[in-house]
């Protein structure tokens, strides 16, 4: 039997944050003309990247004017906050912070889309790439049931092969997932320092065991941010839905680690029915500010996995509720320095699904890639197959079974 926990976490003590060696936590940046200067830098440095490659400066103002849009199709509506940390700010969990390489690959990649430049080829913005299929917990909702807990199939070397892989096609971010990732802490490590310029690295974990020298390390070793998994705000809810008592104790603990270390702090829900309330929302997000989060994101939860064959959808009056939530912590005055809210659903729901190596693919833990971890169907093999190739043939073949599918 679970029982309850009371929260560890006060106001006063994250307030306390101080750098560690030389670290400085991420800041929400809300301040109107803060924000726009930004974006006016962000804009500018479109516009260079668009006449420096397209020769025809009429070209390259559609190219730019239908990025703009794509943008504001995304996102809803233009930022009004913002994240910095090491001077680059984050508008987004999941896109390319600016300034920086990975961002200019991506802008790249996006304006060849509207007026080819250069021979197309499959660039990602995004690879979720699961390391291990170790993970101590039994997660009510988790898409790798079926895989959990088996014989390793990628060794460091493997691993390290299918990234020099993704970085020669150009991808712009790494997610480090598994099962739980942390369980192959010495083999992440290595396979960060191991890692070409130009990728931005995050790390999707429940927190387990996340010390503050072990933020450091991931750091050091150029690691950008951390995605806590947190899918209830009550403690003991919270660790029934994981399938393992303490497990709610990690989150608080690792949060604290991430941010003393300077790394970029998301939180994810996967807001079930039950859940998608607005009290539960708002509890959530004021126990997100309170740990220092610079984003919360919200996942919908899919019948796959542990979920195969049950009706978790969400419906549309808590999809409906979910947005209403993110639009206010996002635009409201009164939730300026709270986190950012990330909803993918939304998002793709507008534009549509960017999966299926379209933007971004899903590599399992015996290195076969899929649409998305939601669309399991094996489109090749990252560490034996030919990449460019598979990743055409994902985009041909597209992502049938979640159309709208958010992640």
């Amino acid at each position: 039997m679970l029982t309850k926990k009371k929260p560890v976490i006060t106001e006063e003590a994250v307030v306390s944050v101080q750098p560690v060696r030389g670290y400085m936590p991420p800041s929400i940046i809300s301040n109107k003309l803060h924000v726009r200067l930004v974006g006016l830098g962000i804009l500018l440095n479109v516009w260079v990247l668009a006449l420096g490659h397209i020769l025809n400066p009429l070209k390259a103002a559609k190219a730019v004017r239908d990025l703009r849009a794509l943008s504001v199709a995304y996102l809803g509506r233009n930022p009004e906050k913002l994240v910095k940390v090491d001077g680059r700010y984050h508008y987004v969990m999941g896109g390319p912070s600016w300034p920086s390489l990975s961002f200019n690959r991506y802008i790249l990649s996006e304006l060849n889309r509207f007026q080819e430049f250069r021979a197309p080829k499959p660039s990602l913005r995004s690879v979720y790439f699961a390391i291990t299929k170790k993970c101590p917990l039994n997660c009510e909702h988790c898409f790798e049931w079926d895989n959990l807990n088996k014989k390793e199939a990628l060794a460091l070397a493997d691993l390290k092969q299918i990234l020099w892989k993704f970085q020669e096609q150009g991808v712009m971010q790494v997610h480090l997932s598994g099962g739980e990732p942390l369980v192959r802490f010495q083999d992440m490590l290595e396979l960060l320092h191991s890692a070409q310029k130009g990728t931005d690295f995050w790390v999707i974990t429940s927190g387990y065991h996340l010390t503050l020298e072990k933020a450091q390390q991931l750091k050091d070793a150029g690691l950008v941010g951390i995605a806590i998994s947190l899918d209830h705000h009550e403690p003991d809810k919270h660790d029934a839905f994981r399938g393992l008592e303490g497990s709610y104790d990690w989150v608080i603990k690792a949060a604290r680690s991430a941010r003393h270390a300077g790394l970029v702090l998301t939180l994810n829900l996967c807001a079930t029915k039950d859940y998608a309330s607005d009290e539960n929302l708002f509890a959530y997000a004021k126990l997100a500010h309170e740990l220092g989060a610079s984003f919360i994101q919200i996942l919908e939860p899919r019948a796959v996995g542990h979920y195969a064959g049950k009706a978790v959808a969400l419906e549309p009056s808590h999809i409906k509720r979910i947005e209403d939530f993110a639009d206010m912590l996002n635009y409201d005055a009164a939730f300026k320095n709270w986190p950012i809210v990330t909803y993918h659903g939304t998002h793709q729901r507008n534009v549509g699904c960017f999966g299926a190596g379209n933007r971004f693919l899903y590599v399992d833990t015996d290195g076969d890639m899929h649409a998305c971890p939601f669309c399991q169907k094996k489109s090749g093999n990252a560490l034996h197959d030919d990449l460019p190739q598979c990743i055409q043939e994902m985009r041909l073949k597209g992502c049938h079974a979640f159309d709208s599918a958010g992640f």
